[in-house]
């Protein structure tokens, strides 16, 4: 065990922490509860830096630090789904959770046949996380129908448009290994 990886750790940890304080009946469970998702946000960064620097990459890591990842904006994206009861807020949330279900399959898949480099992370999933993660504080710091609140709605629907966006350049890239060309007729079977 080593930095990284607790880093990572503490991500999940924080998940049932961050949806108890978003469900205190107190003023300040909006605001707490961005900075926790927000401080997950930094860890995220923080654990493949130090893991790159420090040269401490390992294979739990490696598996931990998108599960960490996924989870987390999962669980946000819920509790602000059923904060806001409203469909402009759930479709690009659905997007984005419903992405990461496909892209993580796809990346599982492609890793058994062997091919995973090809759908690795790209520049415009990087920009995607950014804007996602700023979506998600500002939704979480800001209660329903105040105008941060709609400016970071606003926010979750660039990172639905560049959700999407990634996801076509992954199954792009994977897409040869999804539809082999068929064999000639003549192929002996």
């Amino acid at each position: 065990m080593n930095l990284p990886n607790i880093l990572t750790l503490s991500r999940i940890i924080m998940i049932p922490v961050f949806v108890v304080i978003f469900y205190l009946p107190v003023d300040w469970s909006y605001l707490v509860s961005a900075c926790i998702f927000a401080l997950a946000g930094l860890t995220d960064w923080l654990d493949g830096y130090l893991a790159r620097k420090l040269d401490q990459s390992t294979p739990f890591g490696a598996f931990l630090d998108p599960v960490a990842d996924k989870l987390m904006v999962a669980v946000a994206l819920a509790v602000l789904i059923e904060e806001h009861a409203a469909i402009i807020l759930t479709i690009p949330a659905s997007v984005i959770i419903g992405r990461e279900i496909v892209i993580s399959a796809l990346r599982e898949w492609m890793a058994e046949i062997g091919s995973r480099a090809s759908v690795a992370v790209s520049y415009i999933g990087k920009i995607k996380t950014t804007a996602q993660m700023a979506a998600i504080v500002g939704l979480l710091a800001f209660p329903p129908g105040n105008v941060w609140s709609n400016v970071s709605i606003g926010l979750l629907y660039v990172a639905a448009v560049l959700t999407l966006w990634s996801m076509m350049l992954y199954l792009k890239a994977a897409w040869p290994d999804l539809f082999p060309a068929a064999e000639s007729p003549d192929a002996p079977h």
